[in-house]
């Protein structure tokens, strides 16, 4: 269950990351008038920059003015400003959002400031959002070495924690361990029913652990996605329940048979 926990543990971590850095993007402003096939082979060339950049979104001038008036319906002193301008003061945009490191902002800025696009490119406001950027990549850079330190020490908890119980049921059979060396078994003989005990105490595991995990995703999972909006825990379950079922079979069964295997060992050589 432990590490049952780390894999969920590491979804919504990873959710919860994506969803910051997806909230952070640069903005490149184009020249009022510029042909939007232009834009467009801009976009382009912006994604064949890196494998990095997420989403390359085109806004025309119409578009802008609309989602402008959407955002600011409530206010009526913006809508009479606006008004009162007469005409369309926004111009055309393209909203990139890469994986959240601020060098590939920068390079992106870079290349839309060049020469390349100067003639088309107004403003890109990289520099206004520079410290935003940096923050946020620290804090989800942060968020994930977290997440691997504590999937660390859980991971070795988890084994000692089976570890210690199979040498307990291991030490009350060192009587028969001893009569069956005394008669002459070989180490073989002697080991082998104790690994097929821990294989068997693996399987049982997975079998009570899938079945809590299931629970577990059912029952709170509302309570997750308020946490974290948009992290569904049973849907996350659901998709990768054949990660989980690896994961908790293949490490009830290994460290069950390998801890049988330490142990035991101890009982032949002494």
């Amino acid at each position: 269950m432990l590490v049952t926990g780390l894999v969920f543990f590491q979804g919504a971590v990873a959710d919860l990351t994506s969803q910051i850095q997806n909230k952070i993007d640069i903005t490149a402003y184009f020249k009022d008038g510029t042909p939007e096939q232009d834009i467009l082979s801009a976009k382009d060339e912006i994604l064949k920059l890196s494998s990095n950049i997420r989403a390359v979104e085109y806004i025309s001038e119409d578009q802008a003015l609309q989602i402008f008036y959407e955002k600011h319906q409530d206010n009526p002193v913006l809508a009479q400003a606006l008004q009162e301008v007469g005409e369309n003061p926004f111009l055309p945009s393209l909203n990139i959002t890469t994986s959240g490191d601020p060098l590939q902002y920068a390079q992106v800025s870079n290349v839309l400031q060049g020469a390349s696009f100067s003639d088309l490119v107004e403003k890109v406001d990289f520099s206004e959002k520079r410290d935003t950027i940096e923050k946020v990549y620290s804090i989800t850079k942060n968020i994930n070495i977290f997440g691997i330190i504590f999937e660390i020490i859980l991971t070795i908890v988890a084994i000692l924690v089976v570890f210690n119980t199979i040498r307990l049921g291991i030490e009350s059979s060192k009587e028969e361990i001893a009569t069956m060396r005394v008669v002459g078994a070989s180490n073989s003989f002697v080991r082998g029913p104790f690994i097929v005990q821990g294989i068997i105490y693996g399987v049982i595991s997975f079998v009570i652990c899938f079945s809590l995990s299931l629970s577990f995703a059912f029952a709170f999972s509302p309570k997750i996605s308020i946490i974290i909006p948009g992290f569904n825990l049973l849907s996350f379950f659901l998709t990768n329940w054949w990660i989980f079922v690896l994961i908790q079979l293949g490490f009830g069964v290994a460290v069950g048979a390998i801890s049988a295997v330490i142990v035991v060992k101890k009982y032949l050589e002494s």
